[in-house]
């Protein structure tokens, strides 16, 4: 197999959490492109049509699915995962990457904005890679790329919730590495840095916490969301096949600094 070849992804199928917008959209799409046909979860019905559509008209004809659930709640994500299975030929690639957050202060932080933010971020992570490592085990072959973040290393200001869960997905990755990676199913994360999505909207109205921020970033911005395209294909492709429990970072230097 040649170098290029071991980054191709025709024949494969993969599932993508957070498909509609933003990071889980780049992530879907760049799957695409090199070879992968994708089912593209959201959390509303309908709200991962846009990118479903965009990946059936790439040359060469991709298949595309569109599923929904409220990741929050188990009933919905376990009644989703089903439908995955009715309608998708076996997964070989799963990226968790849907993901929630919010902003307040630690000594007034709501119950049910921890309880949220940690269902969604781990728990549906967790539960997914569970069901669908299962049988990735059964087959001897299999991804899975959790989203990680910065702030798996981190605190961050006024976000424990999300702090806390991304912590946790980190040491979920490498656990799962350590236990997987034996039966050839390799489990790796992607931390992104500063990213201009829908989640840092509020932050980047903090025009002096985004000051602090920027002053760090060696490469002088906050990465838009197909910076993460080359990332995913490789950890979802052969090329990564000795890669196992790896927390990539992509910061644009953040961590660096």
């Amino acid at each position: 197999m040649s170098v290029l070849d071991a980054f191709s992804l025709a024949g494969k199928t993969a599932l993508v959490t957070g498909a509609s917008r933003g990071l889980g959209r780049a992530l879907a799409i760049a799957l695409a492109e090199a070879g992968a046909d994708v089912a593209c979860a959201s959390s509303r019905p309908g709200g991962a049509e846009a990118t479903a559509d965009c990946i059936r008209s790439m040359d060469g004809g991709r298949n595309a699915w569109t599923f929904h659930a409220d990741l929050a709640d188990r009933d919905a994500l376990d009644a989703m995962a089903a439908e995955v299975e009715r309608q998708v030929p076996s997964l070989d690639i799963l990226v968790n990457n849907a993901g929630d957050i919010a902003r307040h202060s630690a000594e007034k932080f709501p119950v049910d904005d921890w309880d949220r933010v940690l269902r969604t971020n781990l728990d549906a992570a967790w539960l997914l890679s569970q069901r669908f490592g299962a049988r990735m085990i059964a087959r001897s072959t299999g991804k899975i790329i959790n989203i990680a973040s910065v702030l798996s290393f981190s605190g961050g200001v006024t976000v424990p919730a999300y702090a806390a869960s991304k912590h946790a997905i980190a040491g979920l990755t490498k656990a799962l590495a350590n236990e997987w990676a034996p039966r050839n199913v390799q489990v790796n994360a992607i931390a992104p840095g500063y990213f201009v999505t829908d989640n840092t909207q509020q932050l980047r109205e903090n025009t002096g916490r985004v000051a602090q921020i920027n002053v760090r970033i060696p490469a002088g911005r906050w990465g838009e969301p197909a910076d993460l395209a080359g990332a995913v294909v490789f950890l979802a492709s052969d090329a990564s096949n000795y890669v196992n429990g790896h927390v990539l970072v992509v910061d644009g230097g953040w961590m660096a600094r």
